[in-house]
């Protein structure tokens, strides 16, 4: 008995011993075994190889292959088709991937495979949404269900599938993922979730592109929206494009929101419209709006009411007449002066309304506050002490005004008569689109305007081309062609435009291309010699700063003139001749113009000749008489069409300009000339010397500098 009993005491002495021996000798123990009486229950584990009974035990026991731990598989105890050990307490052991009994189901544990499950479950759920709200548009219905899902951790994947399946469907839907990022936007989507959501889209630009041919510039103007919007930071687009290769669709589809869009004149509301959205805003509407929430603001004082009005006009560029009104309101109410400068003041600070929009706004009060003195006895001196207090809080720079003159003579033509031929030029040019009759808006205007006035002259300028601009193309050919027969001085018509290029962002509202619009019509006055080239320069003096509209109606103006063939594209850009006639061919123009030439030096009558020239309807090709003209004169040595050149530059109908360019064409064709006229360059440079002689030339005009520049590609 004592053999045996000390034979089993030895036994299980060693069991342990070779427990130890088959771990790592550099890790922990695996197994703890307490000083009590569980110590025979932990000998009888399934693991134990007294449960075997074969072998030795340490032949038995199974060793990790996991990199990162040493120890046996589940501490020494279990294994396939085993239970483990009872006494297992430490869960920092990691899966072997190698093993043959692996689980990646057990990689992350319990708490994740139910994450995983509620993030499908959160897609699942995000794609009805979405589906729903396209059927219904239903925004309150689709802000309860995701606050109802709980998860503002996944908000990012509604961002991502809401903008994707938008992407896929027509303008409306796309519209209306638009407004529901908006109204979804901090209230129950976190900014950064909004961000991550962008993120995700521009990372899978490249599939996008496989399901939806436009995805590029869908996504780019989704991107340039959510800007806009203020739901998006600007930096988000140079942030993302240091993130992706160049070569991926995602930097494609940033560029293009930041050049094609972003950068393009009043990009607001370019981009605001783009999928049908805005189109009931009228100028109106938005100034009823404002003067209505501004009154119940002054009656109840609740600043944050005020501030989501503001934020519910979703016009950010408009902000201007908000502080304009608030400041005549003011103005108005006294008692009430306070709490709306305060408004204005808080709104600055916050950010709600740019330093841009409180400048322009008090701009437009300086503007219109002569006309405020009929009605707000000292309204100059009320101004200026609004100014003062605004400059003193630190919300209005001051220095950036117009300067505000208290000398009652240095008002602008704004009184009741200029008001009167407002309304009157309104019926005489709404007449001329229906008649087409230049000759009565001639009569009615000198019957309205006896005394000449350039100020009245530009008012009925910008009238004109305003009326036009919200028309179809043959109202605009038709304005384009009055202004060109009633000889306004031009600089009655350079400030026209001017008044017409201040009023572009009021005028945008209803007219999201305004800016190719007036560049146009500005364009089209230089081609008909209304304008000349350099006033151009004038007008865009008029207006500081590389961004500001005028800067930009006048470059691109310039680049419609000096494109090839300008004159002639420009011409036709609205149907050319006025009406339903389209514009002439060149080749038409040409013949027309030779045998108007034929007729006159067979002895035709100078002022038909003249007539035929004004009918053609291309002042900007009168080049073409000089040159014709000219070469005729050298070849038959017939003077008489010399004489027709001199009545017509008398007249004013062929101008320097024009004459200049002749001599010019002339000049580059001299070789071709001299084959059949030997003495070609004698006779053109003596009459080179007498068109210098009678003015019709500047006197710098040489031949060789017109040869010369033929050779350098310099000359059209």
């Amino acid at each position: 008995m004592d053999f045996t009993n000390g034979f089993i005491l030895n036994e299980h002495q060693e069991l342990p011993q070779s427990a130890s021996e088959s771990a790592d000798p550099l890790s922990a123990s695996p197994m703890q075994i307490p000083n009590s009486s569980n110590s025979a229950r932990t000998l009888k584990s399934p693991r134990s190889p007294k449960v075997h009974g074969k072998g030795s035990p340490v032949n038995y026991d199974r060793h990790s292959h996991s990199p990162r731990d040493g120890r046996p598989k589940k501490g020494g105890c279990g294994g396939k088709g085993t239970w483990g050990g009872l006494l297992d307490t430490d869960d920092n052991y990691c899966l072997d991937p190698n093993d043959p009994n692996y689980d990646s189901s057990e990689e992350y544990g319990p708490s994740s495979r139910k994450s995983a499950c509620d993030f499908d479950a959160y897609k699942k759920k995000a794609t009805i949404i979405v589906e729903e709200y396209f059927a219904t548009d239903d925004v309150v219905s689709v802000t309860n269900e995701l606050r109802e899902l709980a998860t503002p951790n996944y908000n990012f994947y509604f961002v991502k599938k809401l903008v994707s399946m938008a992407m896929d469907r027509h303008d409306q839907e796309k519209e209306m993922a638009a407004v529901l990022l908006s109204e979804l936007y901090a209230d129950v989507i976190d900014a950064p979730q909004v961000y991550r959501g962008f993120s995700k889209l521009v990372e899978s630009a490249d599939d996008l592109i496989v399901d939806i041919p436009d995805a590029v510039d869908v996504l780019a103007v989704f991107i340039a929206r959510a800007v806009v919007d203020d739901i998006l930071p600007p930096a988000f687009l140079k942030k993302q494009m240091a993130l992706l290769p160049s070569d991926s669709k995602g930097v494609e589809v940033l560029i293009r929101a930041e050049k094609g869009y972003l950068a393009a004149p009043l990009h607001a509301e370019t981009i605001e419209r783009r999928w049908g959205g805005s189109k009931t805003k009228t100028v109106e509407d938005m100034k009823a709006r404002i003067n209505n929430l501004l009154i119940e603001y002054v009656v109840s004082g609740d600043t944050k009411e005020a501030f989501r009005c503001i934020k519910d006009l979703k016009v950010s560029f408009f902000h201007h007449e908000i502080v304009k009104r608030a400041l005549i309101m003011a103005m108005e109410k006294r008692q009430a002066e306070d709490r709306l400068l305060d408004l204005l003041k808080e709104a600055a600070e916050q950010g709600l309304i740019n330093s841009s929009q409180i400048t322009k706004g008090f701009d437009r009060m300086i503007d219109t506050v002569e006309d405020l003195s009929l009605d707000i006895p000292n309204a100059q001196r009320i101004l200026k002490s609004l100014i003062s207090k605004a400059a003193s809080e630190g919300w209005l720079c001051a220095s950036s005004l117009k300067p505000l003159s208290l000398d009652p003579k240095k008002k602008l033509l704004e009184d009741n008569f200029t008001r009167a031929f407002k309304m009157k030029s309104q019926s005489i040019i709404q007449e001329y689109f229906l008649s087409g009759d230049v000759s009565e808006v001639c009569r009615c205007l000198q019957a309205e305007n006896k005394t000449s006035s350039g100020e009245l002259n530009a008012i009925f300028v910008k009238r004109l081309i305003t009326l036009a601009m919200d028309r179809k193309n043959r109202e605009k050919e038709m304005a384009s062609v009055l202004l060109s027969s009633l000889f306004f001085p031009a600089d009655d018509v350079v400030n026209g435009f001017v008044m017409l290029i201040e009023s572009a962002d009021d005028t945008a509202l209803d007219n999201p291309v305004v800016v190719e619009d007036l560049a146009m019509f500005l364009a089209r006055a230089v081609v008909d010699e209304v304008l000349a080239p350099q006033q151009l320069e004038e007008i865009g003096s008029q207006f500081s700063g590389t961004d500001s509209i005028g800067s930009r109606v006048l470059q691109m103006a310039k680049s419609l003139l000096k494109a090839r063939l300008s004159g002639e594209r420009i011409l036709r850009c609205w149907g050319g001749g006025g009406g339903s006639r389209p514009g002439w061919a060149v080749e038409d123009v040409k013949d027309k113009i030779g045998k108007l030439l034929e007729e006159y030096e067979s002895g035709g009558d100078v002022r038909e000749a003249c007539r035929c020239i004004k009918e053609l309807g291309m002042p900007f090709f009168h080049h073409e008489v000089v040159k014709k003209a000219l070469v005729t004169v050298m070849e038959k040595k017939n003077e008489r069409l010399w004489g027709l050149l001199r009545h017509c530059f008398g007249s004013g109908l062929i101008t320097m300009n024009q004459m200049t360019k002749g001599f010019t064409r002339v000049a580059e064709s001299l070789d071709d000339l001299a084959l059949d006229v030997p003495d070609a360059s004698n006779q053109f440079a003596n009459y080179v010397e007498r068109a210098k002689t009678k003015g019709w030339l500047d006197s710098s005009f040489s031949c060789t500098n017109s040869i010369h520049a033929k050779e350098n590609g310099n000359c059209l």
